[in-house]
């Protein structure tokens, strides 16, 4: 019984450890080959030169946190010379749309827009990052310039959730 308690702690210590954003969740992470809007291999884009803010979403569910987004357009709290963002869109996990498809409406928004969204197909940024399963998820990342991963969270945002990251990314503004 006390053994099943201790693999049930480190088992909630280590799931919950990368989405505190505090320094024992940081780890280094690998820039990833991904693809452009053209279907062409692309690495992240800014590695190394500024820290980065990455939204990685299930087409299923691009509009899960579309009020925090919005927010943070207009209320420029995440916003710096320091700090460059962009969407990367989990195709795998999205088997209803065709990877053209999705790809191709990604191109007609980013067009008005001037967002960068990439395509990961093949789950490679999760997978490489250890994130888990991002199924139905909308994953607020930010990636330090050094490569760690300071801060993640999945799913809905709470309040709470979206204070933690206008403080976490405070400094890499």
């Amino acid at each position: 019984m006390k053994l099943k308690r201790i693999a049930m702690l480190v088992v909630l210590l280590l799931s919950s450890a990368p989405f505190a954003g505090s320094q024992e969740a940081r780890r280094r992470v690998p820039n990833v080959e991904v693809l452009d809007l053209d279907g062409n291999p692309a690495m992240l884009p800014q590695w190394g030169k500024k820290n980065l803010l990455i939204f990685y979403v299930d087409p299923d569910r691009h509009k899960q946190n579309e009020d925090f987004t919005i927010e943070m357009e207009q209320n420029h709290r995440a916003a710096g010379d320091n700090l460059y963002g962009f969407g990367v869109m989990n195709l795998k996990d999205a088997p209803m749309i065709p990877n053209g498809m999705a790809r191709s409406m990604a191109k007609k928004r980013t067009a008005k827009n001037g967002a960068v969204v990439l395509a990961d197909q093949d789950r490679t940024l999760s997978t490489a990052w250890g994130l888990g399963d991002c199924n139905n998820q909308f994953v607020l990342m930010i990636v330090s310039k050094e490569g760690e991963l300071v801060f993640i969270r999945k799913g809905v945002l709470s309040e709470a959730d979206k204070e933690a990251f206008y403080k976490a990314v405070e400094p890499y503004r």
